[in-house]
């Protein structure tokens, strides 16, 4: 093993978690981050939220991490791997995440996305006037993922389209 460390075949990246860096003309290439999710993770399921999911539904968040953030179904916590950050949170979430699971999930973390409530209700608004979303989907993620806050705001939201 550490024959494999010294000749950079091998790169530590936490205790027990070990990469095979890819090599590019530039150098080593780092482990993708969803490489390793599946290396710590095992065979759990798990799914990258955050800024990168949020910023692009239109809904006024612009936020950025320094970590990543991931729902899981095994562990909870901030974990550093080789020289990236990761939020691990033990939380439910969909087989397969639709971006309307990712306003709710938005509207569940308006705070660390830094966007008022008003604001994202009104931008919610207008992206279900402008057929952006499945507004009954948008409804469904937001009864089973939402607290009622969240239910209520995308019920409104809903409503200001005439569509109830």
């Amino acid at each position: 093993m550490s024959e494999c460390l010294e000749s950079g075949q091998l790169v530590k990246l936490a205790g027990g978690l070990y990469a095979c860096p890819r090599k590019s003309r530039f150098g080593a290439l780092p482990p993708t981050d969803d490489a390793v999710m599946r290396a710590f993770l095992g065979r759990s399921r798990y799914v990258f939220t955050g800024p990168e999911s949020w910023n692009p539904l239109g809904l006024g968040s612009t936020a950025m991490f320094a970590s990543r953030l991931v729902y899981n179904t095994k562990r909870s916590g901030e974990f550093q791997f080789g020289n990236k950050r990761f939020v691990l949170r033990r939380v439910r979430f969909p087989r397969k995440p639709t971006p309307e699971w990712f306003a709710v999930d938005l509207l569940e973390n308006h705070g660390m996305a830094g966007v008022e409530l008003g604001v994202l209700e009104t931008n919610l608004s207008g992206a279900l006037l402008a057929g952006r979303f499945d507004q009954d989907r948008l409804v469904r993620m937001a009864e089973e993922f939402g607290t009622q806050a969240t239910q209520a705001l995308v019920k409104r939201a809903r409503a200001a389209t005439g569509r109830e």
